[in-house]
């Protein structure tokens, strides 16, 4: 064999070689594809992978009217061919997480107060679809809001997983997940520092003391998205960093979220009283809380029973079991099919209308007082200066209200630190409050000075018989 022949022969042996080697050796993974037994798909991973779809960013613009000290005088004097200068628009970001897969979001109410538009984009999809939003309800006491994406009709969402009300250790590692600064989905680890750091204080707002504490980086942005822990349940969503401290970042728990959730929808009942706390969050519908003498309770529902159908339809998630109850108020009457204790029952609950229960009688019952709605009528009849709050027109002798030296023509505002829309919503505030608990009134006090009239605002307290 001549020489060029035993190089081709060398030539044809390595090229065999490589061919074996590339055939029998593993390949990497493709990038961003870790196998189930590589070393760093750890728990957080794992969390991380299973919650991020249900994660999106928030865009919200509000429009905010731009002052022209000329606007008038121009306006006079062009009257028509005057055009006011456009409002301007103001931009901002947040995160949020979808807790149903009809496709409802939860986020804080500061994130999109106001807000003229509000649109909503996965981060697990960079450039990918984005939708348009809507406010479903909020409540800035516990700054949470509930928003509804505007889906194409039969599309669904992947949705998070709520964990248990008090299920938190101290020092256990927990992930925030949201959009800070606008730069998409982003993951940050801690552990939790502290719980809440006082027992919850009915009707009053949020503060530091209510939310729980962490070290995991909160930044602008992350407000309204969520803190879970290994298991890839929400514990909280993320509400600030404090900016005096030191990588302290802070997020409402997640018993107060389930708390605004169920009352965001006690008004989607038309009006109907049910009386039971229904626990959202996951697939199973599991009752928190019955309100004494309420309808749920003379039905024999009870704390910890699993709700499994409604008028014999089973309800996918929170929301829907809401909408069946609503559907029902025309007849007023729901079976509710339970398992309590691992056994099979049923409850027929007969739902009633709220004003029969919570009106200007409990009021008077609760407080020895007499009050009303304040009309645009009556607003002028009587030169009132607002039309919001409650009137007083009576006030019984020896009662709270009489101790506390409240007059008729005094007008009610807010009951612990809450300004009720109206007269039912007043008495929800008092309705299950215990005898010889303490309520405080802010009152405004209409005094004539002269030929003018000065209002006055002052607190008083009484205490409910």
């Amino acid at each position: 064999m001549n020489g060029l022949s035993k190089k081709r022969s060398r030539n044809i042996r390595r090229l065999l070689l490589v061919l074996v080697l590339g055939l029998t050796c593993p390949r990497p993974p493709a990038a961003g594809a870790l196998p189930a037994g590589d070393v760093r798909r750890d728990a957080v991973v794992e969390a991380v992978a299973r919650v991020m779809p249900s994660v999106v960013n928030i865009s919200t613009e509000t429009l905010v009217a731009v002052r022209d000290p000329f606007a008038a005088l121009l306006e006079e004097f062009w009257g028509p061919y005057y055009r006011r200068r456009p409002p301007a628009a103001q931009y901002s970001l947040g995160s949020g997480v979808i807790v149903d897969e009809a496709g409802y979001v939860l986020t804080n109410d500061h994130v999109v107060r106001r807000a003229d538009r509000i649109r909503v984009k996965f981060a697990t999809e960079a450039g990918g679809k984005e939708y348009e939003a809507e406010l479903v309800a909020s409540t800035s006491r516990k700054d949470v809001a509930l928003l509804r994406i505007k889906a194409q009709p039969g599309e669904t969402f992947s949705a998070v997983k709520f964990a248990d009300d008090d299920d938190l250790w101290l020092g256990e590692t927990v992930v925030a997940l949201g959009n800070p600064f606008g730069l998409g989905g982003s993951v940050s680890r801690g552990i939790l520092s502290s719980k809440s750091r006082r027992p919850p204080v009915e009707n009053a707002p949020l503060d530091v003391a209510d939310w729980l504490q962490t070290d995991a980086a909160i930044n602008p942005g992350n407000s309204g998205g969520p803190l879970i822990n290994l298991r890839g349940e929400l514990i909280g969503l993320n509400v600030a960093v404090y900016r005096e401290g030191q990588g302290i970042g802070f997020a409402t728990p997640i018993k107060r979220v389930t708390e605004a959730l169920a009352e965001i929808f006690s008004p989607g009942l038309n009006q109907l009283w049910f009386g039971a706390r229904v626990r959202p969050g996951g697939s199973q519908l599991v009752v928190s809380a019955v309100e004494p003498g309420s309808p749920a309770e003379r039905g024999g529902l009870e704390a910890g029973d699993l709700i499994e159908s409604i008028n014999g339809k089973s309800p996918r998630g929170f929301v829907e079991f809401i909408q069946e109850l609503s559907a029902a108020g025309d007849r007023k009457e729901v079976v509710l099919g339970l398992r309590r204790a691992g056994a099979r029952k049923s409850a027929k609950v007969r739902l009633v209308q709220e004003g029969t229960v919570f009106n200007a009688a409990l009021i008077k019952q609760r407080l020895g007082l007499s009050v009303q709605e304040i009309t645009r009528d009556l607003q002028e009849r009587l030169g009132l200066m607002t039309s919001e709050g409650l009137l007083v027109v009576a006030v019984d002798r020896n009662s709270p209200a009489a101790e506390a030296k409240l007059q008729r023509g005094h007008i009610i505002v807010a009951l612990d630190q809450q300004q009720p829309e109206n007269l039912v919503a007043a008495a929800k505030l008092l309705h299950g409050r215990k005898s010889g608990e303490k309520v405080v009134l802010e009152v405004l006090v209409q005094r004539q000075r002269g030929a003018f009239i000065i209002p006055q605002r002052m607190a008083v307290e009484l205490t409910v018989q």
